[in-house]
Protein backbone atom coordinates (compact mmCIF):
# COMPACT_ATOMS: atom_id res chain seq x y z
CA UNK A 1 0.00 0.00 0.00
CA UNK A 2 1.20 3.84 -0.49
CA UNK A 3 -0.33 7.21 0.24
CA UNK A 4 1.46 6.83 3.72
CA UNK A 5 -1.13 8.97 6.63
CA UNK A 6 -0.82 9.03 10.32
CA UNK A 7 -4.52 8.22 10.28
CA UNK A 8 -7.67 7.49 8.01
CA UNK A 9 -10.98 8.63 9.34
CA UNK A 10 -13.96 6.68 7.70
CA UNK A 11 -16.83 8.53 7.31
CA UNK A 12 -17.46 12.61 6.71
CA UNK A 13 -20.33 12.92 9.57
CA UNK A 14 -19.74 15.51 12.32
CA UNK A 15 -17.91 13.17 14.56
CA UNK A 16 -15.63 12.07 12.39
CA UNK A 17 -14.84 15.32 10.93
CA UNK A 18 -14.24 17.03 14.83
CA UNK A 19 -11.87 13.78 14.86
CA UNK A 20 -10.03 15.01 12.35
CA UNK A 21 -9.69 18.65 12.64
CA UNK A 22 -8.50 17.77 16.30
CA UNK A 23 -6.01 15.30 15.17
CA UNK A 24 -4.81 17.47 12.04
CA UNK A 25 -4.49 20.51 14.53
CA UNK A 26 -1.76 18.63 16.34
CA UNK A 27 0.23 17.46 13.40
CA UNK A 28 -1.00 14.31 11.84
CA UNK A 29 -1.45 14.00 8.55
CA UNK A 30 -5.05 12.69 8.29
CA UNK A 31 -7.46 11.98 5.57
CA UNK A 32 -11.15 11.73 5.88
CA UNK A 33 -13.39 9.27 3.20
CA UNK A 34 -16.70 10.21 2.92
CA UNK A 35 -18.93 7.88 0.58
CA UNK A 36 -21.49 10.28 -0.01
CA UNK A 37 -21.32 13.29 -2.34
CA UNK A 38 -22.16 15.13 0.89
CA UNK A 39 -20.51 15.51 3.81
CA UNK A 40 -22.57 15.85 7.22
CA UNK A 41 -23.89 12.40 7.23
CA UNK A 42 -27.52 12.81 9.40
CA UNK A 43 -26.44 16.25 9.96
CA UNK A 44 -26.11 17.47 6.48
CA UNK A 45 -27.89 20.03 4.79
CA UNK A 46 -28.84 19.10 0.76
CA UNK A 47 -30.66 21.42 -2.23
CA UNK A 48 -33.47 18.62 -2.91
CA UNK A 49 -35.46 20.92 -5.05
CA UNK A 50 -33.61 23.88 -7.11
CA UNK A 51 -33.61 26.50 -4.65
CA UNK A 52 -34.53 24.66 -1.21
CA UNK A 53 -32.07 24.01 0.80
CA UNK A 54 -33.48 21.11 3.18
CA UNK A 55 -31.91 19.78 6.67
CA UNK A 56 -32.03 15.86 5.57
CA UNK A 57 -31.43 14.86 8.85
CA UNK A 58 -30.81 16.86 12.18
CA UNK A 59 -32.81 19.91 12.38
CA UNK A 60 -30.61 21.74 15.15
CA UNK A 61 -27.49 21.51 16.91
CA UNK A 62 -28.74 22.64 20.42
CA UNK A 63 -26.47 20.16 21.94
CA UNK A 64 -23.20 20.75 20.15
CA UNK A 65 -20.38 21.37 22.47
CA UNK A 66 -19.53 24.83 23.16
CA UNK A 67 -15.90 23.49 23.46
CA UNK A 68 -15.52 22.15 20.30
CA UNK A 69 -16.71 25.42 18.62
CA UNK A 70 -14.39 27.96 20.21
CA UNK A 71 -11.33 25.32 20.60
CA UNK A 72 -11.12 24.74 16.51
CA UNK A 73 -12.42 28.81 16.31
CA UNK A 74 -15.54 27.50 14.09
CA UNK A 75 -17.47 31.02 14.21
CA UNK A 76 -14.35 32.32 12.07
CA UNK A 77 -14.95 29.24 9.77
CA UNK A 78 -18.30 30.45 8.70
CA UNK A 79 -20.06 29.07 11.71
CA UNK A 80 -22.99 31.40 12.76
CA UNK A 81 -25.87 30.18 14.80
CA UNK A 82 -29.77 31.88 15.09
CA UNK A 83 -32.18 30.67 18.19
CA UNK A 84 -35.83 31.15 17.98
CA UNK A 85 -37.53 32.82 20.09
CA UNK A 86 -40.30 30.03 20.44
CA UNK A 87 -38.84 26.49 21.76
CA UNK A 88 -42.00 24.26 21.33
CA UNK A 89 -45.27 24.98 19.30
CA UNK A 90 -47.67 22.33 20.47
CA UNK A 91 -51.01 22.88 19.03
CA UNK A 92 -54.13 20.41 20.94
CA UNK A 93 -56.94 18.57 19.85
CA UNK A 94 -59.46 20.79 21.39
CA UNK A 95 -57.92 24.07 19.44
CA UNK A 96 -55.75 25.37 21.31
CA UNK A 97 -52.02 25.73 21.46
CA UNK A 98 -49.11 25.49 24.28
CA UNK A 99 -46.12 27.44 23.53
CA UNK A 100 -42.60 27.26 25.64
CA UNK A 101 -41.23 30.03 24.72
CA UNK A 102 -37.18 30.46 25.80
CA UNK A 103 -38.73 33.37 27.93
CA UNK A 104 -39.65 31.48 30.90
CA UNK A 105 -42.04 34.83 31.82
CA UNK A 106 -43.68 33.83 28.64
CA UNK A 107 -43.99 30.43 29.18
CA UNK A 108 -45.58 30.56 32.44
CA UNK A 109 -48.36 32.72 31.28
CA UNK A 110 -48.89 30.26 28.73
CA UNK A 111 -48.71 27.17 30.81
CA UNK A 112 -51.27 29.10 33.00
CA UNK A 113 -54.04 28.91 30.73
CA UNK A 114 -53.88 24.91 30.75
CA UNK A 115 -53.06 24.44 34.45
CA UNK A 116 -52.31 27.68 37.30
CA UNK A 117 -50.60 24.66 39.63
CA UNK A 118 -48.28 23.76 36.48
CA UNK A 119 -47.84 27.64 35.84
CA UNK A 120 -46.38 27.89 39.36
CA UNK A 121 -43.89 24.70 39.55
CA UNK A 122 -42.59 25.20 35.82
CA UNK A 123 -39.90 27.45 37.14
CA UNK A 124 -38.60 25.32 39.43
CA UNK A 125 -38.54 22.51 37.09
CA UNK A 126 -36.50 24.02 34.35
CA UNK A 127 -34.47 25.06 37.27
CA UNK A 128 -34.03 21.30 38.42
CA UNK A 129 -33.53 20.05 34.55
CA UNK A 130 -31.18 22.57 34.18
CA UNK A 131 -28.67 21.29 37.31
CA UNK A 132 -28.93 17.65 36.25
CA UNK A 133 -28.14 18.73 32.49
CA UNK A 134 -25.40 19.77 33.85
CA UNK A 135 -24.24 16.56 35.86
CA UNK A 136 -24.47 15.02 32.69
CA UNK A 137 -22.71 17.98 30.68
CA UNK A 138 -19.95 17.23 32.58
CA UNK A 139 -19.69 13.78 31.48
CA UNK A 140 -19.88 14.32 27.81
CA UNK A 141 -16.24 15.32 27.34
CA UNK A 142 -15.02 12.42 29.30
CA UNK A 143 -13.37 8.94 28.17
CA UNK A 144 -15.70 6.29 30.36
CA UNK A 145 -13.78 4.74 32.73
CA UNK A 146 -12.37 1.14 32.64
CA UNK A 147 -13.98 -0.71 35.49
CA UNK A 148 -11.31 -3.37 34.91
CA UNK A 149 -8.39 -0.98 35.92
CA UNK A 150 -7.57 -0.19 39.63
CA UNK A 151 -8.74 3.47 39.57
CA UNK A 152 -11.38 5.51 37.48
CA UNK A 153 -9.04 6.79 35.05
CA UNK A 154 -9.09 10.75 34.18
CA UNK A 155 -9.42 12.92 36.62
CA UNK A 156 -12.29 14.21 34.93
CA UNK A 157 -14.60 12.00 36.41
CA UNK A 158 -13.59 13.46 39.76
CA UNK A 159 -14.70 16.19 38.62
CA UNK A 160 -18.06 14.81 37.91
CA UNK A 161 -18.44 13.66 40.97
CA UNK A 162 -17.40 16.89 42.74
CA UNK A 163 -20.74 18.17 40.53
CA UNK A 164 -22.75 16.05 41.53
CA UNK A 165 -22.06 16.39 45.39
CA UNK A 166 -21.91 20.30 44.92
CA UNK A 167 -25.73 19.70 44.24
CA UNK A 168 -26.59 18.73 47.91
CA UNK A 169 -27.33 16.18 49.87
CA UNK A 170 -30.83 16.11 49.19
CA UNK A 171 -30.63 17.07 45.60
CA UNK A 172 -28.00 14.43 44.65
CA UNK A 173 -29.97 12.16 46.28
CA UNK A 174 -33.20 12.92 43.88
CA UNK A 175 -30.39 13.22 41.07
CA UNK A 176 -30.15 9.48 41.70
CA UNK A 177 -33.65 8.74 42.48
CA UNK A 178 -34.57 10.08 39.43
CA UNK A 179 -32.63 9.16 36.42
CA UNK A 180 -33.77 5.48 35.62
CA UNK A 181 -37.61 6.46 36.23
CA UNK A 182 -39.98 6.52 33.48
CA UNK A 183 -40.24 9.67 32.06
CA UNK A 184 -44.08 9.68 32.77
CA UNK A 185 -42.97 9.31 36.24
CA UNK A 186 -40.65 11.65 36.69
CA UNK A 187 -43.31 14.56 35.08
CA UNK A 188 -46.49 13.37 36.51
CA UNK A 189 -44.45 14.37 40.29
CA UNK A 190 -44.22 17.77 38.83
CA UNK A 191 -47.36 18.61 36.43
CA UNK A 192 -51.00 17.99 35.92
CA UNK A 193 -51.42 19.32 32.29
CA UNK A 194 -51.74 16.86 29.33
CA UNK A 195 -50.67 19.05 26.98
CA UNK A 196 -47.82 20.29 28.76
CA UNK A 197 -46.25 16.35 29.88
CA UNK A 198 -46.89 16.10 26.45
CA UNK A 199 -45.09 18.73 24.99
CA UNK A 200 -41.96 17.78 27.33
CA UNK A 201 -42.11 14.35 27.34
CA UNK A 202 -41.28 14.07 24.10
CA UNK A 203 -38.03 14.70 24.03
CA UNK A 204 -37.21 11.63 26.58
CA UNK A 205 -38.15 9.73 23.95
CA UNK A 206 -36.40 11.12 20.54
CA UNK A 207 -35.09 8.40 18.20
CA UNK A 208 -35.91 5.48 20.54
CA UNK A 209 -38.18 2.97 19.81
CA UNK A 210 -39.02 3.85 23.35
CA UNK A 211 -42.54 5.15 24.98
CA UNK A 212 -42.55 7.43 27.81
CA UNK A 213 -43.46 4.99 30.29
CA UNK A 214 -40.04 3.11 29.70
CA UNK A 215 -37.91 2.98 32.34
CA UNK A 216 -34.41 5.17 31.98
CA UNK A 217 -36.45 7.51 29.58
CA UNK A 218 -36.03 10.56 32.67
CA UNK A 219 -32.50 10.31 31.86
CA UNK A 220 -32.88 10.81 27.93
CA UNK A 221 -35.02 13.89 28.96
CA UNK A 222 -32.42 15.63 31.04
CA UNK A 223 -29.15 14.50 27.86
CA UNK A 224 -31.88 16.53 25.52
CA UNK A 225 -31.29 19.61 27.35
CA UNK A 226 -27.37 19.26 27.97
CA UNK A 227 -26.58 22.88 27.23
CA UNK A 228 -29.40 24.24 29.16
CA UNK A 229 -33.01 24.01 29.20
CA UNK A 230 -34.83 24.66 25.92
CA UNK A 231 -31.81 25.75 24.37
CA UNK A 232 -32.25 25.07 20.62
CA UNK A 233 -29.90 26.67 18.09
CA UNK A 234 -29.54 26.12 14.57
CA UNK A 235 -26.71 27.32 12.17
CA UNK A 236 -27.43 29.67 9.38
CA UNK A 237 -27.65 28.37 6.34
CA UNK A 238 -28.62 24.84 7.63
CA UNK A 239 -27.23 21.90 9.69
CA UNK A 240 -24.75 21.29 7.36
CA UNK A 241 -22.79 24.66 7.71
CA UNK A 242 -21.59 23.11 10.97
CA UNK A 243 -19.98 19.78 8.56
CA UNK A 244 -18.59 22.70 6.07
CA UNK A 245 -17.21 25.21 9.25
CA UNK A 246 -15.91 21.77 10.74
CA UNK A 247 -13.79 20.71 6.84
CA UNK A 248 -12.83 24.02 6.26
CA UNK A 249 -11.14 24.11 9.57
CA UNK A 250 -9.79 20.44 9.13
CA UNK A 251 -8.17 21.65 5.47
CA UNK A 252 -6.49 24.67 7.63
CA UNK A 253 -4.62 22.09 9.87
CA UNK A 254 -3.75 20.08 6.51
CA UNK A 255 -6.46 17.33 6.69
CA UNK A 256 -7.70 15.99 2.85
CA UNK A 257 -10.92 15.37 2.45
CA UNK A 258 -12.63 12.59 -0.19
CA UNK A 259 -16.11 12.46 -1.04
CA UNK A 260 -17.64 10.24 -3.25
CA UNK A 261 -15.08 7.54 -1.66
CA UNK A 262 -16.32 4.39 -0.35
CA UNK A 263 -14.33 2.41 2.08
CA UNK A 264 -14.83 -1.00 1.52
CA UNK A 265 -12.72 -2.63 3.99
CA UNK A 266 -10.39 -1.92 6.83
CA UNK A 267 -6.94 -4.10 6.35
CA UNK A 268 -5.44 -5.46 9.20
CA UNK A 269 -2.57 -7.48 9.37
CA UNK A 270 -1.78 -11.27 10.59
CA UNK A 271 -0.91 -9.69 14.07
CA UNK A 272 -4.71 -8.05 14.79
CA UNK A 273 -3.53 -4.35 13.87
CA UNK A 274 -5.60 -2.18 11.34
CA UNK A 275 -3.02 -0.92 8.44
CA UNK A 276 -5.33 0.91 5.94
CA UNK A 277 -8.14 0.61 3.92
CA UNK A 278 -9.03 -1.19 1.00
CA UNK A 279 -11.38 1.30 -1.53
CA UNK A 280 -14.34 0.23 -3.38
CA UNK A 281 -12.34 0.92 -6.15
CA UNK A 282 -9.92 -1.37 -5.73
CA UNK A 283 -7.20 0.97 -4.44
CA UNK A 284 -5.39 0.91 -1.17
CA UNK A 285 -4.51 3.55 1.31
CA UNK A 286 -2.10 2.77 4.23
CA UNK A 287 -2.47 4.70 7.47
CA UNK A 288 -0.75 3.74 10.89
CA UNK A 289 -4.67 4.30 12.63
CA UNK A 290 -8.10 4.39 11.35
CA UNK A 291 -10.54 5.90 13.11
CA UNK A 292 -14.50 4.50 12.16
CA UNK A 293 -17.41 7.36 12.34
CA UNK A 294 -19.62 4.43 10.74
CA UNK A 295 -21.65 2.29 13.57
CA UNK A 296 -20.04 -1.03 15.68
CA UNK A 297 -22.24 -3.38 13.74
CA UNK A 298 -20.99 -1.74 9.99
CA UNK A 299 -17.27 -0.88 11.47
CA UNK A 300 -17.29 -4.80 12.79
CA UNK A 301 -19.32 -6.56 10.32
CA UNK A 302 -18.75 -5.23 7.32
CA UNK A 303 -16.20 -3.21 7.03
CA UNK A 304 -13.30 -5.31 9.22
CA UNK A 305 -15.40 -8.89 9.21
CA UNK A 306 -15.98 -11.91 12.18
CA UNK A 307 -13.28 -13.89 11.46
CA UNK A 308 -10.53 -11.19 12.15
CA UNK A 309 -12.56 -10.68 15.42
CA UNK A 310 -13.22 -12.91 18.94
CA UNK A 311 -16.39 -14.61 18.92
CA UNK A 312 -17.74 -13.35 22.50
CA UNK A 313 -16.48 -9.85 21.34
CA UNK A 314 -18.42 -10.23 17.81
CA UNK A 315 -21.31 -11.90 19.79
CA UNK A 316 -21.94 -8.67 22.33
CA UNK A 317 -21.61 -6.29 18.66
CA UNK A 318 -24.47 -8.24 17.29
CA UNK A 319 -26.49 -7.81 20.20
CA UNK A 320 -26.47 -4.48 20.25
CA UNK A 321 -29.68 -3.36 20.18
CA UNK A 322 -30.35 -0.22 17.32
CA UNK A 323 -34.96 -0.74 16.12
CA UNK A 324 -34.95 2.39 14.42
CA UNK A 325 -37.92 4.11 13.74
CA UNK A 326 -37.86 7.39 12.76
CA UNK A 327 -38.85 8.63 9.71
CA UNK A 328 -39.19 11.98 8.06
CA UNK A 329 -41.26 14.00 5.01
CA UNK A 330 -39.53 17.04 3.77
CA UNK A 331 -42.02 19.75 2.18
CA UNK A 332 -41.10 22.79 0.04
CA UNK A 333 -44.40 24.87 0.14
CA UNK A 334 -45.13 28.24 -1.66
CA UNK A 335 -46.59 29.55 1.11
CA UNK A 336 -46.67 29.79 5.18
CA UNK A 337 -48.91 27.23 7.12
CA UNK A 338 -51.10 28.18 9.67
CA UNK A 339 -52.19 25.93 12.82
CA UNK A 340 -55.07 26.21 15.40
CA UNK A 341 -54.48 28.17 18.17
CA UNK A 342 -51.49 30.02 16.49
CA UNK A 343 -51.70 34.05 16.85
CA UNK A 344 -47.95 34.86 16.42
CA UNK A 345 -45.96 33.63 13.27
CA UNK A 346 -43.18 33.68 15.97
CA UNK A 347 -44.63 30.41 17.68
CA UNK A 348 -43.81 28.69 14.42
CA UNK A 349 -39.94 29.65 14.73
CA UNK A 350 -38.74 26.33 17.09
CA UNK A 351 -40.42 22.95 17.38
CA UNK A 352 -43.95 22.46 16.51
CA UNK A 353 -44.83 19.19 18.15
CA UNK A 354 -47.63 16.95 17.96
CA UNK A 355 -47.99 14.63 21.03
CA UNK A 356 -50.53 15.99 23.16
CA UNK A 357 -50.36 13.87 26.20
CA UNK A 358 -47.81 11.08 27.48
CA UNK A 359 -50.66 8.24 26.79
CA UNK A 360 -50.86 9.39 23.05
CA UNK A 361 -47.23 8.64 23.07
CA UNK A 362 -47.10 5.70 24.82
CA UNK A 363 -49.97 4.20 22.20
CA UNK A 364 -48.10 5.23 19.67
CA UNK A 365 -44.85 3.59 20.81
CA UNK A 366 -47.14 0.39 21.56
CA UNK A 367 -47.71 0.13 17.39
CA UNK A 368 -43.79 -0.23 16.98
CA UNK A 369 -43.24 -2.92 19.14
CA UNK A 370 -45.73 -4.93 16.91
CA UNK A 371 -43.95 -4.16 13.78
CA UNK A 372 -46.55 -1.39 13.07
CA UNK A 373 -46.20 1.91 11.78
CA UNK A 374 -48.38 4.18 14.47
CA UNK A 375 -51.60 4.81 13.31
CA UNK A 376 -51.61 8.56 15.57
CA UNK A 377 -47.54 9.02 15.35
CA UNK A 378 -45.57 11.56 17.78
CA UNK A 379 -44.18 14.24 15.04
CA UNK A 380 -41.76 16.80 15.83
CA UNK A 381 -41.82 18.96 12.62
CA UNK A 382 -39.70 23.14 12.08
CA UNK A 383 -39.56 25.55 9.21
CA UNK A 384 -36.31 27.01 9.47
CA UNK A 385 -37.46 29.59 6.37
CA UNK A 386 -38.73 31.88 9.34
CA UNK A 387 -35.65 32.41 10.47
CA UNK A 388 -33.68 31.55 7.76
CA UNK A 389 -34.99 32.84 4.03
CA UNK A 390 -31.99 31.61 2.07
CA UNK A 391 -32.97 28.03 2.25
CA UNK A 392 -35.99 28.58 -0.30
CA UNK A 393 -37.00 31.00 -3.02
CA UNK A 394 -38.55 34.18 -1.83
CA UNK A 395 -41.88 33.97 -0.27
CA UNK A 396 -41.38 30.07 0.26
CA UNK A 397 -40.76 28.10 2.63
CA UNK A 398 -39.65 24.35 3.51
CA UNK A 399 -41.12 22.09 6.29
CA UNK A 400 -39.44 19.22 7.89
CA UNK A 401 -41.19 16.96 9.66
CA UNK A 402 -39.64 13.61 12.26
CA UNK A 403 -42.16 11.21 12.80
CA UNK A 404 -41.88 8.46 15.36
CA UNK A 405 -42.68 5.84 15.23
CA UNK A 406 -42.26 3.79 11.85
CA UNK A 407 -40.33 0.55 13.26
CA UNK A 408 -37.16 -0.98 10.62
CA UNK A 409 -38.84 -4.20 10.76
CA UNK A 410 -42.48 -3.81 9.38
CA UNK A 411 -44.77 -6.95 10.11
CA UNK A 412 -46.75 -6.27 7.01
CA UNK A 413 -45.11 -5.37 4.05
CA UNK A 414 -42.13 -3.56 3.20
CA UNK A 415 -40.54 0.00 2.87
CA UNK A 416 -40.77 0.17 -0.66
CA UNK A 417 -44.57 0.07 -0.80
CA UNK A 418 -45.21 1.67 2.49
CA UNK A 419 -43.10 4.98 1.41
CA UNK A 420 -45.73 7.10 0.30
CA UNK A 421 -48.31 5.45 2.61
CA UNK A 422 -46.25 6.50 5.18
CA UNK A 423 -45.72 10.09 3.65
CA UNK A 424 -50.07 10.42 3.40
CA UNK A 425 -49.94 9.01 7.06
CA UNK A 426 -48.05 11.97 8.42
CA UNK A 427 -50.04 14.66 6.21
CA UNK A 428 -53.31 13.22 7.49
CA UNK A 429 -52.07 13.47 11.08
CA UNK A 430 -51.50 16.89 10.63
CA UNK A 431 -54.26 18.26 9.06
CA UNK A 432 -56.84 18.68 11.82
CA UNK A 433 -54.00 21.03 13.14
CA UNK A 434 -53.12 22.69 10.36
CA UNK A 435 -56.14 22.40 7.26
CA UNK A 436 -54.35 24.89 4.87
CA UNK A 437 -51.18 22.83 4.70
CA UNK A 438 -51.82 20.34 1.88
CA UNK A 439 -52.46 22.89 -0.28
CA UNK A 440 -49.22 24.93 -0.02
CA UNK A 441 -47.34 21.08 -0.91
CA UNK A 442 -44.97 21.84 -4.30
CA UNK A 443 -42.76 18.57 -3.46
CA UNK A 444 -42.54 16.66 -0.88
CA UNK A 445 -39.90 13.40 0.38
CA UNK A 446 -39.90 10.60 1.77
CA UNK A 447 -37.13 9.25 4.23
CA UNK A 448 -37.67 6.06 6.05
CA UNK A 449 -35.73 3.86 8.45
CA UNK A 450 -34.82 2.02 5.12
CA UNK A 451 -33.26 4.94 3.83
CA UNK A 452 -31.15 6.05 6.56
CA UNK A 453 -29.78 2.80 6.78
CA UNK A 454 -29.06 2.47 2.72
CA UNK A 455 -28.26 6.21 2.22
CA UNK A 456 -26.15 7.78 5.35
CA UNK A 457 -25.07 4.18 6.39
CA UNK A 458 -26.96 4.03 10.14
CA UNK A 459 -27.89 0.23 10.67
CA UNK A 460 -31.48 -0.73 10.98
CA UNK A 461 -32.04 3.29 11.01
CA UNK A 462 -30.78 3.73 14.14
CA UNK A 463 -30.23 7.77 14.44
CA UNK A 464 -28.32 7.32 17.90
CA UNK A 465 -26.02 4.34 16.64
CA UNK A 466 -28.21 2.24 18.61
CA UNK A 467 -30.72 2.73 21.35
CA UNK A 468 -29.84 4.60 24.02
CA UNK A 469 -31.40 2.96 26.99
CA UNK A 470 -29.54 2.70 30.12
CA UNK A 471 -28.24 -0.73 29.24
CA UNK A 472 -26.50 0.96 26.45
CA UNK A 473 -24.79 3.49 27.78
CA UNK A 474 -21.61 4.84 29.39
CA UNK A 475 -19.11 2.01 29.98
CA UNK A 476 -21.92 -0.18 28.16
CA UNK A 477 -21.37 1.98 25.03
CA UNK A 478 -20.87 0.70 22.20
CA UNK A 479 -20.35 -3.00 24.61
CA UNK A 480 -19.02 -4.09 28.07
CA UNK A 481 -15.25 -3.65 28.33
CA UNK A 482 -14.72 -1.39 24.99
CA UNK A 483 -16.33 1.94 25.98
CA UNK A 484 -12.83 3.92 26.02
CA UNK A 485 -12.90 4.03 21.68
CA UNK A 486 -10.53 1.76 21.37
CA UNK A 487 -11.57 -1.53 19.66
CA UNK A 488 -10.07 -4.92 19.76
CA UNK A 489 -7.82 -4.75 16.47
CA UNK A 490 -4.65 -2.82 17.23
CA UNK A 491 -4.89 1.01 16.00
CA UNK A 492 -8.49 0.90 14.76
CA UNK A 493 -11.00 3.24 16.87
CA UNK A 494 -14.58 4.08 16.96
CA UNK A 495 -15.75 8.25 17.41
CA UNK A 496 -19.33 7.51 16.49
CA UNK A 497 -22.83 8.05 18.06
CA UNK A 498 -22.09 4.28 19.03
CA UNK A 499 -19.37 5.57 21.52
CA UNK A 500 -20.18 7.34 24.53
CA UNK A 501 -22.25 9.59 25.06
CA UNK A 502 -24.21 8.63 22.54
CA UNK A 503 -26.35 10.35 19.85
CA UNK A 504 -27.67 13.59 18.99
CA UNK A 505 -25.83 16.58 17.07
CA UNK A 506 -23.09 17.28 19.94
CA UNK A 507 -19.48 16.32 18.75
CA UNK A 508 -18.66 14.75 22.34
CA UNK A 509 -17.69 11.04 21.06
CA UNK A 510 -15.13 12.57 18.39
CA UNK A 511 -13.59 14.79 20.53
CA UNK A 512 -12.86 12.35 22.80
CA UNK A 513 -11.94 9.65 20.31
CA UNK A 514 -9.62 12.08 18.98
CA UNK A 515 -7.86 12.04 22.59
CA UNK A 516 -7.50 8.73 22.98
CA UNK A 517 -6.30 8.60 19.76
CA UNK A 518 -3.52 10.73 20.37
CA UNK A 519 -2.53 9.20 23.60
CA UNK A 520 -1.68 5.85 21.83
CA UNK A 521 0.42 8.28 19.16
CA UNK A 522 4.04 8.19 19.49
Amino acid sequence: MNNQYDTIVIGGGHNGLVTAVYLAKAGQKVLVLEARDVLGGAAATEEVWPGFKVNTGAADAGMFQETIVKDLFLKMHGLEFRQSPAAVFAPQPDGRSLTLWRDEAKTVGEIARFSPRDAERYPAFARQVGRFAAVLQGMMLQTPPDLMALGLGDAGWGKVGWQLKRLGGPEMMEFMRVLPLAAQEYLDDWFESDALKGAIGADAITGNQLGPRAAGTTLMLFYQHINGWLNGRSPLGGIGQLSAALASAARQFGAEIRTGTAVAHIQVNDDGQATGVLLADGSEIAARTVVSNADPRRTFFDLVGPQKLEPRFMRAVRNIIYRGCTAKLNLALSGLPEFVGQSDEAQLTGRIRLAPSLTYLEKAADDAKYGRISAHPFLDATIPTLTDPTLAPAGQHIMTITMQYAPYCLRDGDWTSEREALGDLILDALAPYSPNLQSLISHRQILTPLDWEQTVGLTEGSIHHGQMGLEQLLVMRPVSAWGQYRTPIENLYLCGAGTHPGGGVTGAPGYNAAREVLKSSP
